[in-house]
């Protein structure tokens, strides 16, 4: 059978008439599948049909695809699981119509999806279902858990059937003879697929659960006897309904089922199931009307046929020579009667297959031009949407336009107020000077004024005393009383001495308020002569940074002659990079220079410039007497430190560009850079075979000062209870013992880091020594020196400062502070240590959560040291009932001033804070190596 054949017998299957599948095209369909041992051309043929716009070709696909998976090659599962998603989509998208065949599509193609499924886990279980006892044990495997997982997919397939013929029953008018009409037809017809499945999972349902109540507990199997009488109920009926239906009496014999349903519970009752059998008769083909018509149409021709080959055909045929004699007909050249009318029958049997093709070519013509109508109809939707959607760009393409267009104007609205903001804010910033001038003017008179009024109330306080000692003294004893007068006379004498001081004090107070007002009356005038000033102040300003430039220059060369500044511990090439880098600062200088002479109404351009030319000489003179003890370059620094004075003290004089040149200063800092590379040592490795030896002895005197820390914590914890009592005991216990808790932590992280280091040495040398692997990474050595340092270094501070504490004698802060820095040492010990261990190491994650022990233990020290300054502050209680309005305006005035001289110390504090960092940084950077070209 080749594969026109079979397409043509699909297409004749699949139609849109609302009449039942001709059984002969679905036979042929099914041997098409046999022949080809597949299902591909079956596949392809649907999907050139509209299944998803057509829900009666649906329903016909359904009804010849049933009968494909049943009846059809096994290879028709495993071709049509590939289009498993496609039908489950097409279930989803039929099931949202309510009425027509809408509800049975979507119904339809979820069971025969079940179906592939139930196949797919179950291949012993062939497509129409048909197995022997010994062939359901196999399928099972003999094992109880396999039957009764068996049992659950059977019911849920039974579910789906079920519900199918449930469904097509809701959907006839019973009331009426439905199943003698070709719509009816239609919708019964793939019930006969539906009875045949459903007779054999009943008889398999049966068996499998009177095996399961012979292995598990009846309780196990409560819900599985409740499924079964469910689905028995309804299939009895469905029977019985189906049963007397004039449809089916003529192609099958449904069976009839047991009254009552079996009792599991006794296994006897076994004997007594039987197996429905459904029987079909051999022809069971439904005669329909097209095959009458055809009857007919045939019969006809039959006639008319024989009558023309008898009078006109029969010559052409057979020759003139057989017409000769009319009486000796059948006898003329060996002819015979049969023979012509095996000719005939032939030619019947062309012209009847003429027919079907014909059929064919008109059922294929209708349906491409279905389809192209439809195709038209996609198109113009199409055609439609892009028009609409032209429609939206032009209209949004508008909408950008016009707001484009208000962007612009924003834009330029925005420019000229950035303008306008730009002028104000430099406006602001002149007025912003001027005002801090007067402020620091005003803040100086203020404080005079508060010093007068600290003053005032010492006096006010020794009259007070004074009157005290004279009540008391008039209690006194009588032999006393000659002392007494003595005493008396000479107080007041005192007293009266400073009230008069008081009185003096109080008219300069009075004075001090005239010039306050005076002062407040030249800030309104200085304000209207503010413009004038200006320029005055920058020259001051330019005055002042020149005369810090010279002064931070003059102490660099202070210390170059002092022997803690000769130490050579700078490298040479850290010195040319501070060298190379003052050259550049000085050649922005004196281009700063020359634009200031050029426009002097901008200084801020000159200042940065200027700074960075003071800080930079600085550096590179106190860090060459840092890099070695050699004459020759101390005498190369200072000689361009007095270059650099000599030409900040010209640029002071306000000369002219011709008279002021930076040459010299470039020629010393060049000369400076010669003298650094000669005097660059030749190799390092005398200082790295040292190495490995440094790192043992660090470890070491890390490891020690930890112990003699926690030694020492544990002593004062002993005298502390042994000499204190009450709050302070519970003080000194709390800090002690936070503190002895970080001390043990601590000792852990260095054991961890042993460990770790040992491991990094063991993993990373290779044949080399411990030496040579030091030597090899002189860097990561430096670094893991550095951090045990530090971290011994933050224990033994810590006890010392612990040790005031306890004594009374230290500050709280510096707990804080030292355990701020154990945290940072502990954090910077871990990361050196982590570059060159193992991502996997045992050691590095001991270490890591010693590291993470210390930080929780320095949180602890900081959180009890912030408890005890809370138990132990003093915290004054002020009564100001009884203080009159003068002296509240007093007090508050001595707070500003206080204040104000905190806030003072403060930024003072945090720039010498900032200073101290960077060049903490420098030191570190040089002592790690990181100027040292040869690493």
């Amino acid at each position: 059978m080749d594969a026109g054949k079979m397409t043509v017998s699909i297409n004749k299957a699949i139609n849109t008439q609302e009449a039942a599948v001709k059984e002969k095209h679905a036979r042929t369909c099914i041997l098409g599948t046999h022949h080809e041992k597949g299902a591909q051309t079956f596949w392809v043929a649907v999907n050139r049909l509209p299944l998803s716009s057509n829900a009666v070709l649906c329903w016909k696909f359904c009804h010849v695809f049933h009968k494909l998976l049943r009846d059809g090659h096994p290879s028709v599962l495993r071709d049509s699981l590939h289009y498993k998603n496609e039908l489950i989509d097409m279930s989803r998208m039929w099931g949202h119509l309510s009425e027509g065949y809408g509800q049975l599509c979507s119904i339809y193609l979820k069971l025969l999806i079940i179906k592939m499924e139930f196949h797919t886990k179950n291949p012993r279980f062939p497509g129409n279902l048909q197995m022997t006892d010994r062939q359901l044990d196999e399928a099972g495997e003999n094992d109880v858990n396999n039957f009764f997982q068996l049992t659950v997919e059977i019911f849920d397939y039974m579910e789906w059937e079920l519900n199918l013929f449930h469904t097509v029953f809701k959907s006839l008018d019973m009331s009426r003879s439905v199943s003698v009409t070709a719509a009816g037809q239609c919708r019964l017809s793939p019930l006969i697929q539906v009875i045949l499945d459903c007779s054999h999972l009943y008889d398999y349902t049966v068996k499998l659960l009177f095996k399961l109540h012979s292995c598990l507990p009846t309780d196990t199997l409560q819900g599985h006897r409740d499924r079964f009488m469910e689905q028995f109920q309804k299939l009895k009926d469905l029977f019985y309904r189906s049963s007397n239906l004039q449809y089916f009496k003529r192609l099958l014999q449904i069976p009839k089922l047991p009254e009552n349903p079996p009792n599991f519970l006794r296994a006897s009752a076994l004997s007594e199931h039987i197996s429905p059998v459904v029987l079909i008769p051999s022809e069971n083909s439904p005669p329909d009307s097209e095959s009458l018509i055809e009857t007919e149409d045939l019969v006809g021709m039959d006639t008319l046929s024989h009558q023309s080959l008898s009078e006109n055909t029969f010559d052409d045929i057979f020759g003139s020579s057989f017409s000769s004699d009319p009486f000796n007909f059948s006898n003329q050249n060996g002819m015979r009667r049969d023979d012509k009318d095996h000719l005939i029958e032939q030619l019947y049997k062309e012209i009847a297959m003429l027919r079907d093709e014909l059929g064919n070519f008109k059922s294929e013509n209708h349906r491409l031009v279905t389809n192209l109508k439809g195709r038209i109809q996609e198109l113009e939707a199409e055609l439609a949407e892009q028009k609409h959607l032209r429609e939206q760009a032009v209209d949004e393409n508008e909408f950008l336009r016009t707001e484009l267009e208000d962007l612009k104007r924003k834009r330029e609205d925005t420019e000229k107020a950035q303008k306008s903001l730009t002028e104000i804010e430099r406006k602001s910033i002149a007025n912003e000077q001027r005002y801090t001038k007067l402020k620091e003017k005003y803040a100086e008179l203020v404080q005079s004024h508060a010093e007068l009024l600290r003053k005032n109330a010492e006096v006010t306080k020794q009259v007070t005393m004074a009157r005290e000692a004279l009540v008391d003294m008039e209690h006194s004893k009588k032999e006393l009383e000659d002392s007494y007068q003595r005493v008396n006379e000479h107080t007041q004498r005192k007293a009266h001495e400073q009230i008069q001081e008081m009185d003096q004090l109080q008219g300069a107070l009075e004075y001090r308020k005239q010039e306050v007002h005076l002062l407040k009356a030249s800030i309104e005038a200085s304000k209207q002569e503010g413009q004038v000033r200006v320029m005055e102040l920058k020259e001051s300003v330019i005055d002042r940074v020149l005369q810090e430039a010279e002064s931070i220059i003059q102490e660099s060369m202070r210390q170059l002659d002092e022997p803690q500044y000769s130490s050579g511990t700078i490298s040479t090439d850290f010195l040319i990079t501070r060298t190379l880098a003052a050259v550049q600062s000085t050649e922005k200088m004196e281009e700063a220079w020359k634009s200031h002479m050029a426009d002097p109404s901008d200084i801020s351009l000159l200042l940065l410039p200027l700074v960075q030319f003071a800080h930079r000489i600085s550096h590179v003179i106190i860090q060459g007497a840092q890099t070695t003890t050699f004459d020759r370059l101390s005498d190369g620094c200072r000689t361009c430190g007095t270059e650099a004075l000599s030409y900040l003290s010209s640029l002071r004089k306000n000369e002219t560009e011709g008279k002021v040149d930076c040459s010299r200063v470039t020629a010393a800092l060049k000369h400076i850079t010669e003298i650094a590379q000669e005097l660059r040592p030749p190799s390092l490795d005398i200082r790295e075979e040292k190495l490995g030896d440094l790192v043992e002895k660090e470890m070491a005197a890390t490891a020690a000062a930890v112990e003699t820390a926690a030694t020492r914590i544990e002593e004062m914890l002993t005298k502390s209870r042994t000499d204190d009592t009450g709050v302070k005991l519970q003080v000194n216990e709390r800090i002690l013992g936070s503190c002895t808790d970080l001390m043990q932590g601590i000792q852990a992280l260095i054991l961890a880091s042993k460990d770790l280091q040992k491991e990094i040495v063991e993993s990373g040398r290779g044949a080399a020594s411990q030496k040579e692997f030091y030597a090899k990474n002189s860097r990561w050595t430096e670094g893991l020196i550095s951090a045990s340092k530090a971290v011994g270094w933050g224990a033994t501070v810590m006890v010392d400062a612990a040790d005031l504490v306890v004594q009374g004698q230290g500050k709280f802060e510096d707990l804080i502070v030292c355990s701020h820095e154990i945290a940072a040492s502990t954090a910077q010990l871990v990361a050196a240590s982590k570059v060159k261990a193992e991502k996997n190491s045992g050691n590095l994650s001991r270490l890591q959560l010693a590291s993470k022990v210390v930080n929780q233990n320095a949180a602890g020290v900081v959180a009890s040291t912030k408890c005890v300054m809370s138990q132990i502050e003093e915290k004054d209680t002020m009564d100001f009932s009884s203080m009159t309005l003068t002296q509240i305006k007093r007090q508050e005035m001595d707070s500003q001033v206080r204040v104000l001289e905190l806030e003072n110390e403060l930024q003072k504090e945090r720039e010498k804070l900032g200073e101290l960092r960077k060049k903490h940084y420098d030191l570190a950077g040089v002592s790690e190596g990181w100027g040292d070209a040869a690493e």
